[in-house]
């Protein structure tokens, strides 16, 4: 190597082995797709949420539809109201159900509508949204297409509010997807209210419109292939050392009369010589199907972004387009599934071609997590209780992560079983007890609507690929396999600390189908997010400690409800019981005293709440803790902190497509919540201690129009700290 060749090696080496101080840059908006290359890079300052029109009692009451936060008007139902600046980057709706959607952002209405939504009894074939051309393919697909939902990826930011309200109330189900951010967050550009006028970048569009395509094939990768001829109890090895690199992309390409048997095969990844691999999975599942049977000789089973399973007249061709960083060795094996012996199909030896495709690495480590595919095999439920695809505390030796979820691939049935599709996904995210992000059922997780009408489909980010529409209609047993898979790209989960996913198996968790899944990750073993205080109110040394005065705040009081995790109680058996806390509610101000660590990147404040007040607003200031009592000046807003809704909802589910709106009203036994609130980084930084202020500032709107007035308060049980931090 010539002395310039020894200086560039050496500069990606120090680049690599030095870590920053500063956190990488988030993608967001439309650049959330076009800097999908940073997929591995970390969002530190970046919180993900998922509300959804779901059963407040935990159930599956009308499919999970129909549950609102509060009604305006007859037709403006209201199923998402954030106070805050942000992104929306996905919303799910059953068919055209609920439209004229309307998206008030920034205090200005938009309405958003389908080809259907005219005339509602007649659909229209090969709908479209209306205005269709802020709302285009590969973007945003209906029903015609997908075989029974309507999905929107098109990204829309909000400087100060968004409000998500549907028109009508038939079948009203959907789930959104939305992230918000510590101010002073590096992002790739400034957010900027979405205006109901401008289209998706052309630029965006091609690129999606790629997906199913070689993403790689437009420039000069280093690239290594292998030809192998693997057996049933064989494995061969790959070996990366060329470091600190970036896999760019794995191909694996077998023969067509070969498909099903190498589907079960399985791949495992090791980084860095790490104590157990973060991939070890069946390759179909992998790559997103859960088997390589091709019912119907399609040419794709998944056209994903970054996931394709595409068959040639004589091969099966896989690939993975996932960013896989790591800084000294990837070792890549693929195994055979077991023992020889059990047929001559999968005993005779497959010849597998593997070709990745790499890129050096040149930024810190801290900046990017190692890629993992957690494997969970669930052949029978426990009754009553989620089935946990993904729990990453003490993976690889490991209690805290630093990284982002970004998909799964699951199989929900092997016996063509449609109806365990109800489940809720329900994600939990740096130890909250409430799951920020709550669904309406596996199927609609998966991109579909009504079971995808037993029909298969696949799109850039969510598909059906395989299974037949029954028992009854299956050709092999293979046939009866029924997947999903969902992708995560701008609509991608944050965490710093840990991470755990969940899904319900069927309506109730009854479902006694057998259940495999791969859930995709990107983790760094160390924490970006750093729990450094806990005040708990109605304790009076806890309340001393941290100097809290409230003057206008109710005694202690003693609260005995639930979370929401789930049915409590099912065929008369207890599954969740409740337990008991204590806190306070104020009409007035809360002001007290918590630690930081100096070296902090912006805080959330996590408050343990109870969700029977509606509505609690309150504006919330920072000053720094020594100068609070004796400079006025120090007081800095901090923002807004608002959480809609309460434990007691709306319930409107006429019979017909444009029946009148019912005003039915629910009130579930779950009155716990955790709540986050982000402080700027410019309030934060340096300081070792900062004094809070909340001032409540009511919301006094009814449940309804004419409905009465409920009890107005600001609920405390516990506020903790958690400072974002460079992980290590």
């Amino acid at each position: 190597m010539n002395r310039s060749g020894l200086f560039v090696a050496f500069a990606l080496f120090a680049s690599a082995v030095a870590t920053a101080a500063e956190p990488p840059v988030v993608p967001v908006g439309l650049d959330a797709y076009r800097m999908w290359d940073r997929w591995a890079h970390q969002r530190i300052g970046v919180r993900a949420y998922m509300r959804s029109t779901y059963d407040r009692s935990g159930l599956n009451e009308t499919a999970d539809a129909s549950h609102f936060l509060y009604q305006l008007a007859d037709d403006n139902n209201v199923t998402l109201d954030v106070e805050g600046a942000g992104v929306l980057y996905f919303v799910r709706t059953n068919h055209w159900h609920g439209s004229p959607w309307r998206y008030t952002i920034d205090g200005i209405e938009h309405l958003v509508q389908e080809s259907s939504t005219a005339d509602p009894d007649h659909p229209v074939a090969n709908s479209t949204f209306i205005p269709a051309e802020l709302f285009p393919e590969p973007l945003a697909w209906t029903w015609s297409t997908t075989k029974g939902a309507d999905l929107n990826w098109v990204p829309m930011p909000f400087e100060c509010s968004l409000r998500l309200a549907y028109s009508r109330t038939f079948y009203g189900t959907g789930y959104y997807i939305w992230h918000q951010f510590v101010p002073g967050t590096p992002l790739s550009q400034p957010l900027v209210a979405w205006d109901g006028k401008t289209p998706p970048d052309r630029d965006v569009l091609d690129l999606i419109n790629r997906a199913g395509t070689d993403l790689l094939e437009n420039r000069n990768w280093r690239t290594r292939s292998s030809t192998f001829s693997l057996g049933r109890a064989d494995s061969m090895n790959i070996h990366h050392r060329e470091a600190p690199g970036v896999i760019r992309g794995l191909y694996l390409s077998v023969p067509r009369e070969d498909a099903v048997a190498f589907g079960k095969y399985r791949l495992r990844i090791t980084w860095d010589d790490r104590p157990t691999p973060s991939v070890d999975v069946p390759i179909a599942l992998f790559f997103g199907a859960g088997t390589l049977y091709n019912r119907d000789n399609r040419e794709y089973l998944v056209k994903g972004f970054p996931m394709v399973i595409r068959y040639t007249e004589d091969r099966v061709e896989l690939s993975c387009f996932y960013p896989m960083p790591y800084f000294k060795h990837a070792h890549i094996e693929i195994a055979g599934p077991g023992l020889k012996g059990q047929s001559d199909e999968l005993d005779k030896p497959i010849e597998v071609e593997v070709t990745c495709k790499w890129e050096p690495y040149a930024g810190p480590p801290n900046h990017v997590g190692y890629f993992h595919a957690t494997y969970t095999d669930i052949p029978e439920p426990q009754f009553g209780h989620d089935m946990v695809m993904l729990d990453t505390r003490g993976i690889e030796g490991s209690r805290n992560w630093s990284g982002q979820f970004v998909g799964m691939s699951w199989i929900f049935s092997h016996n063509a079983v449609l109806t365990t599709l109800e489940g809720d996904p329900r994600f939990f995210f740096d130890d909250s007890q409430t799951p920020q992000c709550y669904g309406t059922g596996t199927e609609e997780w998966g991109g579909g609507g009504d079971y995808w009408g037993g029909r298969n489909m696949t799109l850039p980010f969510a598909g059906h690929p395989c299974g037949a529409p029954s028992a009854t209609d299956a050709k092999c047993d293979e046939d009866k396999i029924q997947s999903a898979y969902r992708f995560l790209l701008a609509d991608m989960m944050p965490f710093g600390k840990n991470a755990i996913i969940r899904l319900e198996h069927g309506g109730e968790n009854q479902s006694v189908e057998h259940y495999e899944s791969v859930v995709y990750w990107y983790g760094r073993p160390s924490p970006s997010l750093v729990k450094t205080d806990e005040l708990k109110i109605g304790d009076p040394d806890s309340e001393k400690a941290h100097a809290y005065v409230s003057p206008e705040a109710s005694e202690p009081v003693e609260i005995t409800s639930r979370y929401e995790w789930g049915p409590d109680t099912l065929d008369g058996k207890e599954i969740y019981p409740p337990h008991t806390d204590r806190g306070r509610f104020t009409k007035g101000t809360s002001e007290f005293t918590l630690k930081l660590r100096p070296d902090n990147l912006g805080v959330m404040l996590r408050r343990k709440l109870d969700y029977s007040f509606p509505n609690q607003r309150a504006e919330v200031y920072v000053a720094d803790a020594s100068a609070a009592e004796t400079k006025p000046d120090a007081w800095r807003k901090a923002g807004v902190w608002y959480l809609a809704g309460s434990n007691t909802c709306v319930f409107s589910a006429p019979k017909t497509e444009t029946g009148a709106t019912l005003h039915n009203v629910q009130t579930s036994n779950r009155r716990f919540r955790d709540d986050e609130f982000l402080i700027p980084r410019a309030l934060t930084e340096d300081r070792s201690a900062i004094r809070v202020r909340i001032v409540f500032t009511p919301v006094e709107r009814p449940l309804f129009p004419g409905h009465p007035m409920p009890d107005l308060a600001w609920s405390e049980l516990r506020y903790d700290t958690y400072c974002f931090v460079m992980p290590e």
